[in-house]
């Protein structure tokens, strides 16, 4: 929940930031579960593990590095989550979202958030890349509630389009460019961390999901609220098919996702650029 000491938080991050980067940033990213190797193309100028950086939280997925990246990709200055924070490793929605308010304060415009999902829409395959374009939210808590950060949003933030028009139209013209198929829909998100049953696969289909997933919408939902264009892939990485459903292990999921990262890299790079 959000209180009042966050402003405090806030600047003792920033501080600590700042002996080691006094630049601003255009772009924020958040690499997603086996998602990491879009750092690899950012030339990199200062890299900071994140149980160093106060106020930050540890990661503990496998996969997740814990390394905030500050470089160029595409010619413009990012700073890059190599490892995201999720509801079921025990985090805040607070917690999970700070790095998001820090990218802002340090001067990012727009953020791109990628990651690892399962396929409702059984048209899907394994692999494929799909541009979301609106979420449902199935988590228990919102990363807003508590005191409005009145310096950096309104209390009531619309929603009535998280993820930017303009970056989606964009980011096809670009998959069409390099010849890579791209799918478009909609992310629910779960508080995880098992995977789905079933029954509630069937259910996520007949509420209108197209594929789940354990992130995302919490850095979506506070990136509206202080203004931030948004734009969200997702890479299909196992197949919730309710009347043929398969155990699926950590291991296949991210093998598939790191498969597929190179097409994801390739468009989150274009599209950085054409910023």
């Amino acid at each position: 929940m959000v209180t009042p000491e966050a402003y405090t938080h806030f600047r003792e991050t920033m501080e600590y930031i700042r002996r080691y980067y006094q630049g601003s940033v255009e772009v924020g990213i958040v690499l997603g579960t086996g998602l990491g190797g879009l750092a690899e193309n950012i030339e990199k100028e200062v890299q900071l593990a994140y149980n160093f950086i106060p106020h930050f939280p540890i990661s503990t997925v496998e996969s997740h590095f814990g390394r905030l990246i500050f470089g160029q990709l595409g010619g413009k200055k990012v700073v890059a989550m190599q490892g995201r924070f999720h509801y079921y490793e025990g985090y805040t929605m607070y917690q999970i979202t700070y790095p998001i308010r820090i990218m802002k304060l340090l001067g990012a415009h727009t953020l791109l958030l990628s990651n690892a999902a399962g396929a409702v829409n059984l048209t899907y395959k394994l692999g494929d890349l799909m541009i979301i374009r609106d979420h449902i939210n199935l988590l228990p808590e919102n990363p807003l509630r508590g005191i409005n950060l009145d310096q950096l949003g309104p209390r009531f933030p619309d929603m009535s389009q998280p993820y930017d028009r303009g970056l989606i139209a964009r980011a096809r013209s670009i998959a069409q460019d390099l010849n890579v198929p791209l799918q478009e829909g909609v992310y629910a998100a779960v508080p995880g961390p098992n995977l789905e049953t079933a029954a509630e696969y069937r259910y996520l289909r007949i509420i209108g999901a197209d594929v789940v997933g354990m992130s995302t919408v919490p850095e979506c939902i506070v990136a509206n609220h202080m203004g931030m264009r948004v734009f969200a892939m997702s890479i299909i990485t196992d197949i919730g098919d309710p009347d043929n459903l398969k155990p699926v292990s950590l291991e296949e999921i991210i093998t598939v996702a790191s498969q597929a990262e190179p097409k994801l890299t390739r468009i989150f790079t274009e599209l950085v650029r054409s910023l």
